[in-house]
């Protein structure tokens, strides 16, 4: 089954050229279904892109869900206008006595600050709180995996002498969980960040579990409360050209742009990328929504704790 969507978001007519199913509010209320509520914090500077991004990868999956975008009143996004933001985006405090399925918190790009000088920090921890009692699983991607962990369970982040910046293989570490469901030995995860997580500060935490790490990019996703929460360090979510339109953006006005690993074919840019990931993608979200989601949540969603 596809998403229900609100009418008129932009997403709705790129994913349709994609030939993927998506639903309109008008069409869903046609179906005597209830769907699963999913709320996204999307912190991303551009808006649509993550926006199409996460829907894509959401609408592989049978069950209908509706999707709800959250906004932080601390903080004014400057590459998305401010039209978008109104008409589609609700604030935390317009959601905070509402309870979700599933929630995902995308990264941002402040991961050189530290977690407390971020702007709206006082407003996001207020949210990872609000997180633990309203929503079934919580998915934090990127910084948010950092910022969760960090705020959720003390673990550190680490800046790196130089950006990991590529598609590097992964390893999960335990095929028996459902989140892996379908996976094969090993899977590709694109990364895009300037600090990291230490594997043994994780395992050094009893409430946290490594589930997946890869010997170049390290540690790349943690479990915790049975699945109610998962950190992704990087991004299953990025579409074929991101990391192509980061390095040709950043190319020439920094001095720490290099070639993103294993990612053009031949290492040749003008050969375009070779997709590696989107497989695993589909199937990484498909099973979060599955079994940690549907599967796990209660059909009166005010039952969730």
């Amino acid at each position: 089954m596809p998403l229900r969507l609100p009418d008129k978001l932009p997403a709705i007519d790129l994913l349709k050229q994609e030939n993927i199913f998506v639903m309109d509010d008008s069409r869903a209320h046609a179906q005597d279904i209830r769907p699963l509520r999913i709320v996204i914090l999307n912190l991303m500077p551009l808006k649509v892109t993550t926006e199409t991004d996460l829907i894509r990868l959401l609408s592989n999956t049978p069950l209908q869900l509706e999707i709800t975008f959250m906004k932080l009143k601390s903080h004014t996004p400057k590459n998305t206008p401010i039209e978008h933001m109104m008409m589609f985006y609700k604030d935390f405090e317009a959601l905070e006595k509402e309870k979700f399925d599933g929630m995902i918190i995308t990264g941002a790009p402040v991961e050189m600050l530290d977690f407390e000088k971020v702007e709206y920090w006082d407003e996001i921890t207020k949210i990872f709180q609000w997180a633990r009692s309203h929503v079934m699983s919580t998915l934090y991607i990127c910084w948010a995996a950092q910022a969760g962990l960090y705020y959720h369970y003390g673990i550190p982040k680490y800046s790196l002498p130089k950006k990991m910046f590529g598609i590097f293989p992964q390893y999960p570490l335990d095929q028996s969980l459902p989140i892996f469901r379908g996976f094969d030995d090993v899977f590709f995860m694109p990364h895009s960040r300037h600090s990291e997580i230490h594997g043994d500060d994780v395992l050094s935490n009893p409430e946290l579990r490594l589930i997946c790490e890869s010997d170049e990019s390290g540690v790349s996703i943690v479990m915790a409360r049975n699945g109610r929460e998962f950190f992704v360090t990087g991004h299953l979510e990025y579409a074929p050209d991101t990391l192509d339109k980061e390095y040709k953006r950043d190319r020439g006005q920094r001095d720490d742009v290099e070639l993103p690993r294993n990612y053009y074919r031949n290492d040749d840019p003008s050969q375009g990328p070779l997709v590696t990931w989107r497989a695993h993608a589909n199937l990484l979200f498909s099973n979060w929504i599955n079994y940690y989601v549907y599967q796990e949540t209660p059909y009166d969603i005010n039952e969730i704790r």
